[in-house]
């Protein structure tokens, strides 16, 4: 695995750990039980245990019953919105005109 890879594992690592982090501190603030939060968000409290460390494994569905459950689902939202991605609006604006074409004819052999 090259540099960039371990770099890109790493920071994408501490961010889904962080992520449960933050689960698990929203539901300790509500005072609500792993099972709580499991109840509430329709998933097994093994889940919400994976959620709240980070678990590479455990699929965005899950996060996102998890915050729906707290009633942060509105954040998860706005992650990635397009107002929050200036190199993208830049790239964008830069192509403005330009018309957007396959890059050769499709056919409709299947």
């Amino acid at each position: 695995m090259g540099r960039q890879q371990l770099n890109t594992a790493a920071a994408v690592e501490d961010a889904v750990v962080q992520l449960g982090r933050n689960v698990a501190t929203a539901r300790m603030r509500r005072k609500w039980r792993q099972a709580d939060l499991a109840d509430k968000a329709g998933v097994h409290v093994n889940t919400v245990r994976s959620i709240e460390a980070g678990a590479p494994g455990t699929g965005i569905a899950a996060y996102a019953a998890a915050l729906w459950a707290l009633g942060l689902v509105d954040q998860l939202r706005a992650v990635a919105g397009p107002e929050r991605d200036p190199e993208g609006e830049t790239l964008a604006a830069a192509r403005l005109g330009e018309r957007v074409r396959p890059s050769r004819a499709l056919d409709n052999d299947f």
